[in-house]
C-alpha cells in the first residue's frame, strides 16, 4: 500500500495527470456543443480538411501524416486543436535555430583534428555511408583507434569505472537514465574523488528518463558536491512541442582519449545487479584514440544547449588533447550523433544504408520494432533477395503496448523471408546491426518512431575493424538462447489484430 501510495504522488504521475487535464480542457472546449454547433462543427471541418493538406505538404514521415491525419478528420476541432499544441511531435523553430548555431560550431570544432589523415576504404557502398556521415552529421572517420565491444553491461563495467579513475582533466557524462543503486554509488564515489581533486566533472542527464529514479533537486545536490549538472528537458505540467523531444543519448568521455556509448545508462538494471525483466542484455563500444574526440565535442554541444559558448568553436578548443595514442590495423571507425532539429534523420539513414547493402546478411537486435513503411519494405526486399535477414527482439517487455506494436510486424517480415528472434532469457536492449562481417553499428538508436525521429541520438559506425569479429560472435550466441518465430506465432484473433492496428496507427504519436 506504501508503494502504491508512493507512486501516486510521484512527480511524473503528478504532471502526467496535469498534462492530462489540459488535454481533457482542450476537447472540452473544442466539443463544447452551443446553439450554432451545426455551424461551428461545420467551420471546423473545413478547417480540419485545411490542415490536413497543410499536414500532407509538410517534410515528415508519413507514418506521423497517417496518425495525424486520422485524429483531425475523426476529430475535426479536438485533432486540429491538439496539432497546433504539438506543431506534429517535432522540435519547436526555437530548438532549430539554436541547434543549428551549436550544429555549425560542432562540425568546425570536430574538425580542429582531421580525422587522423587519409583513410581508405575500399568498399564503394561503406565508402558512400562514411561520406553520409562525414556531410550530414559532421563527423569524420577515423583509422588508427582502438575499438572494444562487450556484449553485455556488466563485461564492461570495470573497463568503465577504471577510465573514470584514470582521468586527469576531465570527465563528461550524459545519459537518459541515471537511477540511484550501487552502479550509481561506485561511479558517483569516483566523481566526488575527481572533483575534490581539480578534474572538471560534469553530468547531462534527461528529466524524463530520470524522472522515476531521481528527485527533482538532483541536480542541485551534485552541485554543492562540485560536479555540474544540467538536466534536458524538464518534464513540466504544461504541454508544449518540445515534450517529446528527449535526450537519449549515452557517452563517456574521459580526456578527450577514451569514449564509450552503446545501449547502457546508469541503473544497477544495466549490469544485471538487480533483475527486471529477467535478464538485461545490453552492450557497449569503449573508444580510445582520435574517434573520443568526436564524443566529446558532441557532448560539449549539447552542454553548450544549456550554457550558450561565447568563444565558439574556440571554445572546444581546451579539451582537445594535445595528443592521442595511435592505433594500427584497427579498421575504420566513425561516431554520429543524430538530433530532432535538423530534419535530417541520421540514424535511420545509416540503418536503412546498410539493410539495402548488404550482400550475404543483416542481422540485428532492437528492443523496439516500430517501423515504417519505408524500413519495413527494405527488410523485405533484402530477404527477398536472397541476403540473411534477422532481427532478435525481447521475449520479456518493458512496455505491454510497444511489445504489441513490435508483433504487429511479425506477419509481414516473416512472410517476406526475415528470420525473428525472441530473446527468451529477459529484455534485450542492444542496438546493433552488423551486415556482412565487414560493417556493424552500435549506439541508442532504437528502432522506433521516437529514436529515429524525435530522440537525441548517438553512436559508432564501424567498417572492417576487428570489433566487428566480436559483435558477430555475440549474435552467434544470441541465436542460440532465442526462440525463431513461426507462422504459426504470427497468426492472432480477431480481436488482438483490432488492438494491433489500432496502436500501428498511434505508433508514432506516442
Amino acid at each position: 500500500m506504501r508503494k502504491f501510495l508512493k507512486m501516486l504522488t510521484s512527480r511524473l504521475v503528478t504532471v502526467s495527470v496535469l498534462i492530462f487535464i489540459q488535454f481533457v480542457i482542450i476537447a472540452f472546449v473544442a466539443l463544447l456543443p452551443g446553439r450554432f454547433f451545426a455551424i461551428y462543427y461545420a467551420v471546423t471541418i473545413v478547417i480540419g480538411f485545411a490542415f490536413v493538406l497543410r499536414i500532407i505538404t509538410r517534410r515528415e514521415n508519413p507514418g506521423y501524416k497517417i496518425g495525424w491525419i486520422v485524429l483531425v478528420l475523426l476529430l475535426p476541432p479536438f485533432g486540429v486543436a491538439v496539432y497546433l499544441v504539438f506543431h506534429g511531435n517535432t522540435a519547436s523553430a526555437r530548438m532549430k535555430r539554436k541547434m543549428a548555431d551549436i550544429n555549425g560550431r560542432m562540425a568546425r570544432a570536430i574538425a580542429l583534428d582531421d580525422g587522423g589523415g587519409a583513410v581508405r576504404i575500399d568498399d564503394p557502398t561503406a565508402k558512400k555511408q562514411s561520406e553520409y556521415i562525414k556531410n550530414l552529421a559532421s563527423n569524420p572517420p577515423y583509422s588508427d583507434c582502438d575499438v572494444r565491444y562487450y556484449p553485455t553491461g556488466e563485461s564492461m563495467y570495470d573497463d568503465f569505472l577504471a577510465a573514470l579513475r584514470g582521468a586527469e582533466k576531465y570527465i563528461f557524462l550524459e545519459y537518459f537514465i541515471v537511477g540511484p543503486g550501487s552502479m550509481w554509488d561506485d561511479i558517483h564515489a569516483i566523481l566526488l574523488d575527481k572533483a575534490r581533486a581539480g578534474v572538471d566533472v560534469r553530468l547531462i542527464y534527461d528529466d524524463f528518463g530520470s524522472i522515476n529514479y531521481l528527485p527533482y533537486n538532483f541536480a542541485k545536490t551534485l552541485e554543492k558536491e562540485g560536479i555540474k549538472c544540467r538536466v534536458f528537458n524538464r518534464y513540466i505540467p504544461l504541454i508544449y512541442p518540445r515534450l517529446n523531444n528527449r535526450d537519449h543519448r549515452k557517452i563517456c568521455s574521459v580526456d578527450g582519449k577514451v569514449a564509450f556509448t552503446g545501449g547502457f545508462n546508469i541503473a544497477d538494471e544495466y549490469i544485471n545487479r538487480i533483475v527486471r525483466f529477467g535478464y538485461w542484455k545490453d552492450n557497449a563500444v569503449r573508444v580510445e584514440g582520435r574517434a573520443a574526440w568526436s564524443f566529446t565535442v558532441m557532448f560539449l554541444s549539447m552542454w553548450e544547449y544549456f550554457e550558450p559558448s561565447t568563444g565558439g568553436e574556440d571554445g572546444y578548443a581546451p579539451y582537445k588533447p594535445g595528443s592521442f595514442p595511435e592505433f594500427a590495423g584497427g579498421g575504420v571507425i566513425q561516431p554520429y550523433q543524430d538530433n530532432p532539429a535538423d530534419d535530417v534523420a541520421t540514424g535511420e539513414a545509416i540503418y536503412l544504408n546498410m539493410i539495402y547493402g548488404a550482400k550475404k546478411y543483416i542481422w540485428i537486435t532492437t528492443p523496439y520494432l516500430v517501423i515504417d513503411y519505408q524500413i519495413e519494405q527494405a527488410l523485405c526486399c533484402a530477404a527477398g533477395s536472397g541476403v540473411d535477414v534477422r532481427i532478435v527482439t525481447p521475449a520479456i517487455p518493458d512496455k505491454p503496448m510497444v511489445f504489441e506494436s513490435t508483433k504487429a510486424h511479425y506477419e509481414k517480415l516473416v512472410r517476406s523471408g526475415v528470420r525473428l528472434y525472441e530473446f527468451t532469457p529477459g529484455f534485450l536492449h542492444a542496438k546493433t546491426f552488423i551486415a556482412d562481417g565487414e560493417i556493424a553499428t552500435v549506439g541508442t538508436v532504437n528502432l522506433d518512431y521516437r529514436s529515429l525521429y524525435l530522440h537525441f541520438e548517438c553512436g559508432l559506425w564501424m567498417y572492417r575493424s576487428a570489433a566487428i569479429d566480436d559483435v558477430k560472435r555475440d549474435f552467434d550466441e544470441l541465436f542460440g538462447v532465442s526462440r525463431e518465430i513461426t507462422p504459426e506465432d504470427c497468426k492472432v484473433g480477431l480481436f488482438k489484430r483490432i488492438c494491433r492496428s489500432l496502436i500501428e496507427l498511434i505508433a508514432p504519436m506516442i
